[in-house]
């Protein structure tokens, strides 16, 4: 039998939570890919992060032999994926990378949000799916139902689910052996042009970039020089191996292999995921399909609490960005806050993971501003602009209209609070557009939503309502026009642009009202009074003031005439009047970090 005939490629997609990396340690301890000795719990998790939030952030690839019962020996592919929906692009890179996928199903928990955008994404690549049913030792384990939800949400027959329990070692040989039978080989190509798929890079700071790739077709060998179709550039490839979850240096990577090559690239920019590798000197006449450059969703300042730490934050997120190319940073200064830098990135979570690691791994104090998110501006001369910062709207005259992002959500949750989560779809100037009941206690809506409105708290309350029972996951959708302003907050009648944002008309006022109450708290009381002001264009919609500090003028006047008063008291509100025309408004930083710390 040929290699490729022997090779299975495969990953597994599960909700958080419901056993994928477990099941992933059982895997290779059962292939003694990684002896007792070696193995650690969430072993292919090597960030701390990872471990922490029991999340996969980046896919580690792992190559394991396995004899089966037929007697032969085969190689499987294990092609671990990030499960959030922020990187849902590479999850699709990685599962173009695969035949086949175990789609992994808590016993006690049943089918959840992720679930079912993991399948839905699974069936566009058409990819062979086997269902395991997990945590069946579990007291509170409902195996029926899980089988029930299986046919009725995600269309799969019951009669192929596995029963196992990856935390004691259940089902595991099941498992290998459906991979054999159930999953096809690598296809086959009748030419010989190389074409390998990128679908992830890791930069190592003594060999430069390690780009994981797939081969689909030909030969990939120490000293073939190379073309990234996508980028346009060349290299000689300098080491290829495979991972066991150790880089092993190989001989070469033949048809239908997962492994790594190192080609002197400098920088993870020049590798992007999705890209086709082909040989230089007899490319491939196409690439291979689902190419597409990552664009960021989300964007948010990113100052240091100490402007003295600019230049160690720039080195701070230059080394983040050399492991991950998707996030983007721009320098941009601000009057409250300093210098700074506006950073892209794909998702919330990413924005997370990305300023949690500039704490931990950097030890930097930083401050984030609100997150906002990509607008589509229409001027009124049919120029369309795409608009990521409150400061850079054109003047609302030239504007023809605004469109915002939107997505499409997954919510499931108990029938108990159907009527709580609608209310909060709406009040998130949502659309609910299906409702399906799951099974008697759940029901599944199908909703649609603007981006910026769930970039804070939604998922959270969705938690609070259903008890912990909720999930969502969501998938992004076209953008929608909507009415969209740009409001500025005055202080003393100058704008503070830290506290610009673009919002919903509807929504402006409260917002206002709410920015000028914070600031109101941490403004310092002056010898004049101070107004904080939310405006839209020249109109104001919401106002708070800072009394002025009191002074008694008239204390030296004891006795004689009401007059002598009335001119001293006249005398200081002349003054006062003057003071608040030519006085500035000292505002501390300390302010500025309340307000967006409250605000986030």
């Amino acid at each position: 039998m040929s290699a490729q005939a022997l090779t299975r490629n495969f990953c597994i997609i599960a909700h958080v939570d419901h056993g994928k990396t477990t099941l992933s340690d059982r895997l290779l301890q059962a292939t003694n890919t990684v002896s007792d000795r070696q193995m650690t719990a969430q072993h292919l998790d090597s960030m701390d992060l990872e471990r922490e939030r029991g999340i996969t952030i980046k896919a580690h690839p792992v190559t394991m032999d396995y004899k089966a019962k037929d007697g032969k020996v085969y190689h499987l592919n294990l092609i671990d994926t990030p499960g959030h929906v922020d990187f849902a692009y590479e999850v699709s890179r990685s599962l173009s990378a695969c035949e086949g996928a175990l789609l992994i199903i808590d016993a006690a928990q049943g089918v959840e949000a992720q679930t079912v955008a993991n399948v839905h994404l699974a069936n566009k690549q058409g990819l062979k799916l086997i269902p395991v049913i997990n945590k069946i030792d579990l007291p509170n384990a409902d195996v029926e139902t899980a089988k029930k939800q299986l046919e009725d949400v995600l269309t799969i027959p019951a009669d192929e689910a596995i029963l196992a329990s990856a935390k004691n070692g259940i089902g595991i040989e099941d498992i290998l052996e459906a991979i054999i039978e159930r999953i096809p080989p690598p296809p086959v190509y009748q030419d010989d042009y190389t074409r390998a798929l990128v679908f992830d890079s890791l930069f190592d700071t003594y060999r430069g970039v390690v780009t994981y790739v797939r081969t689909f077709s030909g030969e990939l060998k120490t000293g073939t020089p190379i073309l990234l179709m996508g980028s346009n550039l060349r290299y000689d490839i300098k080491e290829v191996g495979i991972f066991t979850p150790k880089q092993i240096r190989t001989e070469s990577l033949k048809a239908g292999q997962v492994g790594y090559l190192i080609a002197n690239i400098k920088t993870t920019a020049d590798v992007k995921i999705g890209d086709t590798i082909t040989n230089a000197q007899k490319p491939a006449p196409q690439p291979l399909p689902g190419f597409k450059t990552i664009t960021p969703m989300v964007f948010s300042g990113i100052y240091p609490i100490d402007t003295s730490e600019f230049e160690q934050l720039k080195i701070a997120l230059g080394k983040l960005q050399l492991n991950d190319a998707a996030l983007t940073f721009t320098t941009e200064s601000s009057l409250a806050l300093g210098f700074g830098f506006r950073c892209g990135f794909l998702g919330l979570l990413h924005m997370e993971i990305v300023q949690e690691r500039l704490r931990r791994e950097y030890e930097m104090d930083i401050i984030a501003t609100y997150p906002s998110v990509v607008y589509e501006v229409t001027k009124t001369n049919g120029e369309v602009l795409m608009i990521d910062n409150p400061t850079q709207m054109p003047d609302p005259s030239t504007i023809e209209h605004i469109a915002e992002p939107m997505v499409r959500a997954f919510i499931m949750i108990p029938n108990d609070n159907i009527g709580d989560i609608m209310q909060l779809v709406m009040e998130k100037r949502g659309i609910c557009e299906h409702t399906e009941s799951l099974d008697a206690k759940r029901v599944m809506l199908r909703c649609d939503l603007p981006l910026n409105e769930i970039l804070v708290d939604f998922n959270d309350r969705i938690k609070s309502i259903t008890r912990g029972y909720g999930s969502m996951d969501y998938e992004y959708a076209p953008y929608r026009i909507s009415d969209m302003v740009k409001m500025d907050m005055l202080v003393n009648a100058e704008p503070v642009d830290a506290f610009s944002c673009i919002v919903e008309r509807s929504k402006a006022e409260a917002r206002g009202r709410h920015i000028a109450a914070k600031l109101k708290e941490v403004i310092q009381p002056h010898l004049f009074k101070i107004a904080i002001q939310a405006a839209i264009g020249g109109k104001i919609i919401a106002r708070e003031d800072v009394k002025s500090v009191g002074k008694n003028v008239t204390a030296k006047c004891y006795g004689g005439d009401i007059s002598r008063k009335r001119k001293l008291l006249e005398k200081q509100k002349e003054g006062k009047k003057r003071m608040k025309s030519i006085g500035s408004v000292d505002i501390p930083q300390e302010a500025f970090i309340a307000v967006l710390k409250s605000e986030n």
